[in-house]
């Protein structure tokens, strides 16, 4: 039985194919541009994922790349059809950054989601409170009511999405103990934020843990998300984020380094229970 892909997985494939099919005929992206009669952009955008491709376009490359075998070739014509189907994100597509964009619709089609935090919380579990102090801090032009409020709604859209979905995503989160301290927005609204945590982990499909201060253990890579989905076939995916920095990595390498960096925080945290204590006593504090 074919296995069933979203748009954003969907398009993973079919450029990977493309870039393979196009490495195995020995040709460059120059030639094949000027063979196709097409801009060099234009197939650097298609082999990077960051553009959908027509079935025409793909027929016309793999008769290019002489791929005729029948059942590939209705494959990836298929990934083609699937890749361009629009979604509930699709409308954001020129408001918001093209890495933030690739990652919703990443998250959007998720099995798991492993997120380390060294600062704030993550997206998917925010309060809007929490949300609405958030977008103060980190957009520019807050004094314009409607962005800020454009980006707290694709926030609260992501939670609905994702959290009430028939089948949601396994979340696996580390939080630095410094997350549950920081006051965004105020003493009742991180107090309000750390009870949703503790709600929120009481699913059995969600999993909160806090790194200690206590803890010996620090990592240079930053806040992620490493984004895992259903299909064994289907790799690993990496979602950075941070003060002017956004990247989607899929390099093999990088990849691996923070998935090995995760477990070592996971093991280093608190265990589950012992970190809902702990968040459950930092909100009980705040009253």
């Amino acid at each position: 039985m074919a296995t069933a892909y979203g748009p954003t997985v969907g398009r993973r494939k079919l450029r990977s194919a493309i870039r393979r099919a196009r490495e195995a005929s020995g040709l460059t992206q120059e030639q094949v541009a000027q063979a196709m009669d097409w801009s060099l952009s234009k197939l650097i955008r298609i082999e990077a994922g960051y553009v959908s491709i027509s079935t025409n376009d793909v027929k016309a490359l793999l008769h290019h790349y002489q791929v005729s075998d029948p059942a590939a070739v209705a494959e990836l014509v298929g990934l083609a059809r699937v890749a361009r189907q629009r979604t509930w994100w699709s409308q954001y597509r020129d408001s918001v950054p093209p890495a933030y964009f690739s990652y919703i619709g990443l998250e959007a089609e998720a099995s798991r989601l492993c997120f380390y935090q060294s600062v704030g919380m993550p997206g998917l579990l925010q309060t809007a409170a929490y949300a609405q102090a958030v977008a103060k801090i980190v957009i520019p032009n807050f004094s314009d009511p409607s962005e800020a409020q454009a980006s707290v709604a694709l926030r609260m859209r992501r939670q609905r999405e994702v959290l009430e979905r028939p089948d949601p995503p396994a979340i696996d989160v580390v939080l630095d103990e410094a997350t549950l301290h920081r006051q965004t927005g105020g003493r009742t609204v991180i107090r309000d934020q750390l009870r949703h945590l503790v709600n929120l982990a009481q699913a059995d499909h969600i999993t909160i843990q806090v790194l200690p201060f206590t803890s010996p253990l620090y990592t240079p890579l930053g806040q992620f998300v490493i984004i895992r989905f259903a299909g064994a076939e289907d790799p690993d995916v990496v979602y950075l984020e941070s003060t002017g920095l956004e990247d989607v990595l899929d390099q093999p390498d990088a990849v691996m380094s923070h998935v090995q960096t995760f477990a070592g925080l996971q093991q280093a945290a608190l265990s589950p229970a012992d970190s809902l204590a702990r968040i459950t006593l930092l909100a009980g504090e705040l009253d």
